[in-house]
């Protein structure tokens, strides 16, 4: 094996997002306008890579935008030089600072890009090939009324979506529940599978008392309280099947849901699980383990709904619950002929080299930092 190309320099830069017919509501947030961060590496044979990490504010997990670029500074003077291998470029930023996977995950999408573009192949093909070039989606909705919140989901079911996932919690529980039965008669006979989302709004109590509520609509719930811990607490006493998002924060964690059967599937975050290196050995774990999950990420623009849409192209299809976008929520492209839009409740994968869109510059001005140059 050849030495491979280099890490000659790192340019980040700040992107605002607003949020179309904001706010997005969660559980445990109103989203108005979301910061992105960007890397733009340029190797040492002149071949240039993206990566993006767009946390959803700083109260919806363990990032926040200031962080990520921290981070990145942190690590970026040590990194000029470092070949842009995956798995030596993973142990590197692993010996240069602990933690902060959605910082690292920029440096690692960025990677894959280039490698890809060096090869001539797509990151799919880099990741194992893509099994479809078609990715599944799917829509979800924020925390709202009932009855407005059934019309958009048979609105969105209309569209070709084969997933919908509905937001809860931070109300009170009454009309969660109304929700999930009123979207379930807008939805019920046509095949599209729901989710229902707490963020880690509901209490113990609450996820019990809807899972006894509603045994006759057949969602699943996706990280519907706090912990860990908590869904260990509920496992043997509901109805429904539970996937596990914000608690599945590295590969040790999902290991250990995974072994301990406390958990039916995951919801997924590329950036959260520090980039596509983890996410490919993620993807192997569900497949061994049988477990049905989705590649999505927080937030973001064309670079991560690239990465999102490539790694879901390689799962499994009947373990693939599809790569949830940002697009439909946001105005505009990177990269005004490659961006990635859903079109019909799927994404096409892209089909050039490396990720398969290159963001103009204009759209961001100068660099916050740059190394290498």
């Amino acid at each position: 094996m050849t030495d491979g190309p280099e890490i000659k320099e790192i340019h980040i830069y700040q992107h605002d997002l607003p949020v179309k017919n904001g706010p997005y509501t969660m559980a445990n947030a109103e989203v108005w306008a979301l910061d992105s961060t960007l890397v733009r590496i340029v190797a040492s044979d002149g071949t240039e890579g993206w990566g993006e990490t767009c946390p959803v504010g700083p109260t919806y997990a363990e990032a926040h935008a200031l962080g990520a670029r921290a981070a990145i500074i942190q690590m970026a003077p040590d990194l000029i030089g470092t070949t842009l291998w995956p798995l030596v470029l993973q142990r590197k930023m692993n010996g240069l600072l602990n933690g902060h996977n959605y910082a690292k995950a920029v440096i690692d999408i960025a990677a894959y890009d280039i490698l890809g573009k060096v090869l001539g192949l797509r990151v799919a093909d880099l990741l194992g090939g893509a099994v479809t070039e078609r990715v599944p989606s799917y829509y979800a909705t924020g925390v709202g009324a009932p009855d407005e919140i059934a019309r958009l989901a048979e609105d969105k079911c209309a569209e070709g979506y084969p997933r919908l996932q509905v937001k809860v919690g931070g109300r009170p529980v009454d009309i969660d529940i109304e929700t999930i039965c009123k979207v379930w008669e807008k939805i019920k006979g046509t095949g599209v599978r729901l989710a229902v989302d707490g963020n880690r709004g509901w209490t113990t109590r609450d996820a019990l008392r809807v899972s006894r509520e509603c045994p006759n609509i057949p969602f699943i719930m996706e990280q519907p309280c706090n912990s860990f811990e908590d869904l260990q607490k509920i496992r043997g006493q509901v109805n429904h099947a539970i996937y596990m998002d914000e608690s599945s924060v590295d590969l040790n964690t999902v290991i250990s849901a995974a072994g301990a059967g406390i958990i039916d599937g995951f919801g997924m975050k590329v950036t959260r699980i520090g980039g596509l290196t983890n996410m490919r050995s993620f993807r192997d774990i569900c497949e061994a383990r049988n477990l049905p999950h989705t590649c999505d990420d927080a937030w973001g623009g064309d670079v991560i709904a690239a990465a999102c849409t490539h790694v879901a192209a390689t799962v499994r299809s009947d373990l693939c619950e599809g790569a949830w976008l940002a697009a439909p929520y946001i105005d505009g492209h990177y990269d005004s002929e490659n961006g990635i839009s859903i079109q019909g409740g799927f994404i096409a994968l892209p089909k050039g080299p490396g990720l398969g869109v290159v963001p103009d510059l204009e759209h961001f001005g100068d660099p916050v930092a740059s190394f290498g140059v």
